[in-house]
């Protein structure tokens, strides 16, 4: 994947979203890096997403976005970033505030959409409509790169790298054998969506458990982030107690070794389920018949993965806009989920675990 822009030396690549969105993000490093064997690269992100990055081979800086919680004033943050004299900045993000910040900290090449308002302050503009979920996000973050000359080849395998510390693993490890579960075998189920997406009921989830529980002895652990104690809860009451309740005791790189060690993952659209991906661990991802939304655009970028969507037309609008869960994900039916749990586990048992995306 050579590359013609031999004048770009220093690259920031901009996002500053949620979880998923991030690591939807992570193909993009080792493209840009064959392109760019010698450049600079660093990444501008909120601080809860960028322990994701930490220990990447391909990036030389991470550049916080907030502080406390809180966006960094926009002359400070113009400031830092104008100081880092990067030559080229793509904001796969876009939002007014970075694409103002781009264009006052004087980057000379500014990449982003050329569908918004303020598209003008970007001098090279992409013109895709994400909304329509034509192609996945990760393709979608993959042809920005042509506007550095960097031509992604259709056979390029995105590459999903987190680095995982020791330190990570054994904090998973402790957790695991403080709910009783040591080298015993078992599966994830995570209810939250953190509001990105029209949700399957936490009572479905807890009869899922129960399932795994009674027909194929595996143990199952609840996940969940802060804000999600309550749905966690109702999974296990509605698994009798059945399953383990886990929240937000982990960081992320510990929840990523905690997943890495499960059998299988089971959850909506949300940011762990790519986590999983990158982990190499199977995952069964439950979607609304939603473009936007839609698995299409949104789904488990791997072949060790089954996809559920409702059996309701596209875009009908029988549920509310404003609501996560809806009548139209509930006839996604507790066997047919079991079923797709076990088809994978099944697949497992017969190729093997395989190799880890780290």
């Amino acid at each position: 994947m050579p590359s013609q822009g031999s004048s770009i030396k220093r690259i920031l690549l901009v996002r500053t979203d949620r979880l998923g969105d991030v690591i939807l993000t992570l193909p993009m490093l080792p493209a840009l890096r064959k392109c760019f064997p010698d450049a600079y690269i660093a990444m501008l992100l909120r601080r809860y997403t960028g322990e994701v990055f930490e220990g990447n081979p391909h990036v030389n800086e991470l550049i916080w976005y907030d502080r406390d919680g809180q966006l960094i004033p926009f002359d400070e943050m113009c400031a830092t970033l104008r100081s880092k004299q990067f030559d080229a900045a793509i904001v796969v993000y876009p939002r007014l505030r970075l694409a103002w910040l781009m264009f006052r900290s004087g980057i000379p090449l500014r990449i982003g959409t050329g569908y918004r308002y303020y598209s003008f302050l970007f001098n090279k503009k992409v013109f895709e409509h994400r909304k329509d979920a034509k192609r996945h996000e990760v393709e979608y973050n993959l042809s920005l790169l042509k506007e550095l000359s960097c031509n992604v080849p259709e056979d390029f395998a995105p590459e999903f790298f987190v680095d995982i510390p020791r330190e990570a693993e054994e904090k998973a490890r402790q957790l695991l054998d403080s709910v009783g579960i040591a080298d015993e075998p078992f599966v994830i189920v995570h209810p939250g969506s953190g509001g990105s997406a029209r949700e399957w009921s936490p009572k479905n989830f807890g009869k899922l458990a129960l399932r795994f529980r009674d027909d194929t002895n595996l143990k199952v652990i609840v996940t969940g982030g802060k804000g999600e104690e309550l749905k966690v809860s109702d999974v296990v009451n509605a698994s009798n107690g059945k399953a383990i309740p886990l929240v937000g005791k982990l960081s992320i790189k510990e929840f990523g070794a905690l997943v890495r060690s499960a059998r299988l993952f089971v959850s909506n659209s949300t940011g762990p389920l790519h986590l999983a991906v990158a982990m190499g661990t199977p995952v069964v991802g439950l979607f609304p018949q939603h473009t936007a939304m839609s698995a299409r655009r949104w789904g488990p970028y791997t072949e060790k993965n089954v996809v559920l969507v409702p059996d309701r037309p596209l875009d009908c609008n029988v549920c509310v806009e404003n609501k996560t869960a809806c009548e139209c994900m509930a006839t996604i039916s507790v066997e047919q989920v079991f079923q797709s749990a076990a088809s994978l586990l099944n697949r497992r048992k017969t190729h093997g675990a395989g190799v880890h995306a780290n």
